[in-house]
């Protein structure tokens, strides 16, 4: 039992030893990889249809959140 735990251990640490050497260069100028810059983004869309946004928000609360539904809700 102890030879192979030996062994195992040993095989292990082997293996970790050589895997970095198998990994991409860590240096830069040895890749070959073309670098451009992204274009800009676009703008982000008006979701407001112009409306002006009030200058304190309200707070997220279950209070705030109840008569916001109300007024959204189709009156009968």
């Amino acid at each position: 039992m102890k030879k192979t735990l030996f062994s195992g251990l040993l095989a292990a640490a082997l293996l970790s030893f050589t895997l970095p050497s198998c990994g991409p260069s860590t240096t830069e100028g040895d890749d070959d990889v073309a670098t451009a810059k992204l274009p800009a983004l676009p703008p982000a869309p008006d979701t407001t249809k112009g409306a002006k946004q009030p200058a304190q928000f309200r707070e997220l609360n279950s209070v705030n959140a109840i008569e916001d539904i109300k007024k959204m809700q189709p009156q009968m």
